[in-house]
């Protein structure tokens, strides 16, 4: 039963630059499963019905999305879980998490502007799991850079290997549609179209009159030798590349005009991993093992305003998840069970019954949970590669308001919980400093206090370069704390954390104590530094 679940599962996250398109290609994608029935217009920042996918009010004022939303929906029998992540640089971090809990990827690229800074560090992280990943080319209704210059450019600058499955006809007010290179069909461009309609054509024979009559003379001429010139360079998509990371199929569309976009869907659901086994501290873990195991990848406070809630979103790894059956949770190695768990659709929750391999469930949380947890049926093991990272930017936390001194620390303790951001503490006193990885971080947190706890913060900028994690010989660390309790803090673990003022600092310390290991993220078992 569980084999026949996962092979009907694909679960997949949406990444790019911001602006480039994804929050509208999210809504699309969510038109075809049924999931919702009328898009979110997101133009020029200004939210106008608001994107299904953006459900924190910081997000709607500034039409960005800054949290990570999961979002389920059935296409053609196949259960969809669709993670839409935060283009913005400053969330990096949280869309890092996200992709340790995806099989596959898709990257969405500006046909105008190219390839941005933010998308060659996600494609990055990607390769460093070799994470498949499937490119849309957006924006093709407007004047943008030629196909074949994008595909260089997307190969040179992110190294990766392309493999173009349609092909567009003209671009911007020239647009007329794209061409299908593997089920040879012709899909007519239409402003705005409907969600349903279906304008494409079969092509029997790319050299008859059928195709000139469509596009006119000179277009189907340019297509004919556009067509040869890749069939020549690309050949056949081996999707065994596709799968192991070495092969990226490419698409063109407009996702704002919805065109292109089912074609994307239905090869997706076609070749798109099932889902992946996934690395633990003991073994590996292949989603056929009959015994459930999942890991927490995000936390999120107040889903819903009205009620103080904090779901902890679980990917499910093997097995199956049941309603009101009890896991151990192997960090604090106690059981816990769960009577309403959920599966999302943005904003709305649905009580699940069960969830199979792939799935994300929501979990009602009331402090347990921090993110990389790990769930089991009584195996003690911890799922790896979801570390923590050195923030780049420190600032201390200044209460404004002395009454509501309780708010402001239940406040900061869950949405630091969250991963937005890390809370460092003083040790052996009480100042708190917030690290984060960009500066609209420090916004997000200010509002959220305020708007959620009705907490009034200020940020006092501080001058630190890096957060180091220090493990080491008992004494050379307690030596260590004693001389620099200045910058000595203590992670919300407990765990030292030295600050250091700049490069230079860091490096005489490094040098200067051979007995301490200082460690740029908080993974110490696999100690991936930087």
């Amino acid at each position: 039963m569980n084999e026949k679940e996962i092979a009907a599962r694909r679960t997949f996250a949406i990444i790019s630059h911001p602006d480039a398109g994804k929050t509208t290609l999210t809504e699309k994608l969510l038109l075809f499963g049924g999931a919702i029935q009328v898009a979110g217009a997101v133009k020029s920042n200004k939210i106008k019905k608001h994107a299904t996918s953006d459900f924190m009010e910081i997000e709607r004022q500034r039409g960005i999305s800054v949290a990570t939303s999961v979002m389920s929906f059935a296409y053609d029998d196949i259960l969809i879980n669709l993670l839409d992540t935060p283009g913005h640089k400053d969330f990096a971090e949280d869309t890092y998490r996200t992709l340790t809990a995806v099989d596959s990827v898709i990257l969405v690229v500006d046909s105008v502007n190219g390839v941005e800074d933010q998308t060659r560090k996600l494609v990055e992280v990607c390769r460093m799991r070799d994470t498949p990943i499937i490119v849309f080319v957006n924006k093709l209704d407007r004047d943008g850079k030629m196909p074949f210059d994008l595909l260089d450019e997307i190969e040179k600058e992110l190294k990766l290997s392309l493999h173009p499955l349609s092909w567009p006809i003209n671009m911007g007010k020239e647009f007329k549609g794209v061409y299908n290179l593997y089920d040879s069909s012709l899909n007519l461009f239409t402003a705005n179209q409907k969600s349903t309609e279906d304008n494409t054509i079969p092509i029997a024979d790319i050299d008859g009159p059928l195709l000139a009559e469509r596009v006119g003379e000179r277009d189907a001429n340019q297509l004919r030798e556009d067509v040869e010139l890749l069939q020549g360079v690309y050949g056949e998509l081996d999707v065994d590349a596709y799968l192991s990371g070495a092969v990226c199929p490419v698409f063109f569309g407009s996702a704002v005009n919805n065109f292109g976009v089912k074609e994307l869907l239905d090869t997706f659901i076609r070749i798109a991993p099932t889902p992946q086994g996934r690395d633990t501290d003991k073994r590996h873990v292949e989603p056929t093992e009959p015994k459930f195991t999942g890991f927490i990848f995000k936390i999120h406070a107040n889903l819903d305003p009205r009620h103080r809630d904090r779901i902890a979103f679980l990917r499910v790894c093997s097995g199956r998840f049941a309603r009101n059956t009890y896991y151990k949770h192997t960090r604090l190695s106690k059981d816990v069970r769960f009577s309403n768990p959920y599966s999302f659709m943005a904003r709305e929750k649905d009580v699940i019954e069960e969830a199979y391999p792939g799935d994300v469930v929501g979990l009602f949380d009331t402090g347990n949970f921090k993110i990389g947890d790990t769930l089991t049926e009584g195996e003690v093991m911890q799922f790896t590669g979801i570390p923590v990272f050195s923030p780049e930017i420190f600032k201390e936390l200044v209460n404004k308001d002395p009454m509501k001194t309780k708010q402001l620390e239940k406040g900061v303790q869950q949405l630091t919980d969250e991963g937005v951001a890390q809370l460092f503490t003083q040790h052996g006193g009480n100042r708190k400093i917030i690290g984060c990885v960009g500066e609209l971080q420090f916004e997000v947190i200010q509002y959220r206090l305020l708007q959620e706890y009705g907490a009034s913060c200020a940020f006092q900028p501080l001058s630190f370069y890096k957060a180091c994690w220090i493990t080491g010989e008992k004494k050379a660390v307690e030596d260590f704390v004693r001389f620099k309790q200045n910058n000595i803090m203590e992670d919300k673990d407990g765990n030292l954390v030295y600050l250091a003022q700049s490069e230079w600092f860091l490096n005489t310390e490094r040098q200067n104590n051979p007995d301490i290991e200082f460690h740029f993220t908080s993974e110490f078992k696999t100690a991936m530094t930087q």
